[in-house]
């Protein structure tokens, strides 16, 4: 007799399941890192602009380009706070796919638990059957020898 587990489809619904919350998983992850990159990027940027326009300022510097400095700072800083707010939400949306992640993997691991154990209760009855029909033939077998 072949083994059946009678939650099958259910597990293998689960399953899917959690592989399509771990792909959209991984893509909120992906979408956190361009955000952070981005966000790097541009501080590492406006780091290097204030670095350039201190050495200019200690050397002489005209108003002109002091101004404008000033304004591509403004921007920049417009740039960057709108990539941390970015990053903030695109970490939230990932902390949550991972929850809900974690959720599908303890449904999937409960619903594998309960094939295991459903597979240990056949696997003894198999053999408990097996003993009885061994048990009967004997008895047969001793009672057509005995007669």
């Amino acid at each position: 007799m072949k083994y059946a587990y009678r939650f099958q489809k259910i597990l293998e619904l689960k399953e899917m399941e959690k592989d399509q919350s771990l792909e959209a998983y991984q893509l909120s992850v992906a979408d956190f890192e361009q955000a952070a990159e981005k966000l790097y990027t541009c501080l590492k940027k406006k780091e290097m602009l204030e670095e350039k326009t201190l050495f200019q300022l200690n050397s002489g510097m005209p108003v002109q380009e002091i101004r404008h400095f000033q304004q591509f700072v403004s921007n920049l800083e417009k740039t960057i706070s709108h990539y941390q707010n970015l990053t903030a939400s695109a970490r939230e949306r990932m902390n949550e796919k991972q929850q809900v992640l974690t959720e599908k993997n303890i449904e999937v691991k409960k619903y594998e638990k309960m094939k295991e154990k459903h597979r240990e209760v056949y696997v003894r009855w198999v053999k408990d059957t097996e003993i009885k029909s061994m048990d009967d033939l004997s008895v047969q077998s001793y009672a057509v020898r005995g007669n």
